[in-house]
């Protein structure tokens, strides 16, 4: 879930929405026995999209390594 006080813009946040979106499209079968919520709890500024992106990767990364198997 993505604020309007995290950010403001709709376009922004749509934006964010779908970055992070196809971030979890591709791992899916990695995580598919999981049901992944993602929340922006800080602002993140129009210039910042981007970064705050990729940090999707890193963190789908970070779930699948605490799996335990």
């Amino acid at each position: 879930m993505i604020g309007g006080k995290a950010i403001p813009r709709a376009v922004d946040r749509n934006r964010l929405r779908r970055r992070l979106r196809e971030t979890l499209r591709a791992a899916r079968p990695a995580i598919a026995i999981y049901d992944v919520i993602v929340r922006v709890k800080g602002a993140v500024a129009t210039g910042e999209i981007h970064a705050a992106a990729a940090e999707g990767p890193v963190l789908v990364e970070k779930l699948l390594a605490a799996r335990i198997p």
